[in-house]
């Protein structure tokens, strides 16, 4: 993460916040981080969380709270980077998410050449 020009982080929504998993990944990261001067500082960030139905925005929220926390810059999209579905494959069926993180991925990519100067 600290070698990177970008980080993604991206959740489903279990009881309408994060996977342990990536709560251990931002609390253990964010601190060494941290200690040794902010590494994430100024790097490019999103957030993409998936959701069956409800409790998107708050897993969204948590990871966006990391990285504001961490100095870094989050570029947006057309609405919030969420993909809805209940079964394996179903985000792929949710056509505005879907565009959602096309144009996300666009903004980041931008995003990442300009903080390289390019």
């Amino acid at each position: 993460m600290a070698a990177s020009d970008g980080i993604l982080l991206g959740s489903p929504t279990y009881f309408s916040d994060l996977t342990p998993e990536i709560k251990a990944l931002i609390d253990r990261s964010g601190f060494v981080a941290k200690a040794n001067g902010d590494l994430f500082k100024r790097k490019a960030d999103a957030a993409v969380v998936a959701a069956r139905r409800a409790g998107a925005i708050h897993a969204f929220d948590s990871i966006n709270h990391f990285f504001l926390i961490s100095q870094m810059i989050i570029p947006g999209s057309s609405y919030c980077n969420i993909g809805l579905g209940l079964d394996v494959g179903d985000v792929q069926k949710d056509e505005e998410g879907l565009r959602i993180m096309r144009i996300l991925g666009q903004n980041m990519a931008w995003v990442i050449k300009k903080l390289n100067g390019k």
